[in-house]
């Protein structure tokens, strides 16, 4: 009898994209023009938003898009993130993450990031009222 657990990309997307926000110096994931796009019919943030993966039978890949802030060292949030990611994802799953790449799309300080994301909730909330 063959007994086997599929899970849908999404599923392991989700893991990489809580465990990487919960590297300090990580502002965002970054969707690009298109997650903007579909951001906006979405009232939550997108936890899967900059984030491709691969998923096999017993191993998975990831791609993330990121918004680091200013200041911080790019190569140690890196190596917390590939840490993070590869230890939740196997212990929510069982799988192997064999690749983990990062893109660094944007930096921004803190207070530059907030700003930007008050603006963007003030654009929102202008376009449910029309």
């Amino acid at each position: 009898m063959r007994v086997a657990i599929e899970y849908l990309v999404a599923f392991p997307k989700k893991i990489a994209g809580i465990a990487a926000n919960e590297i300090k110096g990580i502002l965002s994931m970054s969707g690009g023009f298109m997650s903007g796009l579909t951001d906006r019919f979405r009232s939550t943030e997108d936890t899967t938003k900059g984030i491709n993966a691969e998923v096999g039978e017993k191993q998975v890949a990831f791609d993330l898009k990121v918004i680091v802030e200013y200041g911080k060292n790019v190569p140690a949030i890196f190596s917390e993130i590939v840490n993070n990611v590869k230890k939740s994802v196997h212990e929510m799953t069982g799988l192997e993450v064999v690749e983990v790449n990062m893109h660094v799309e944007d930096v921004m300080t803190h207070s530059e990031f907030e700003a930007k994301t008050d603006r963007d909730k003030e654009q929102e909330s202008k376009r449910d009222l029309e």
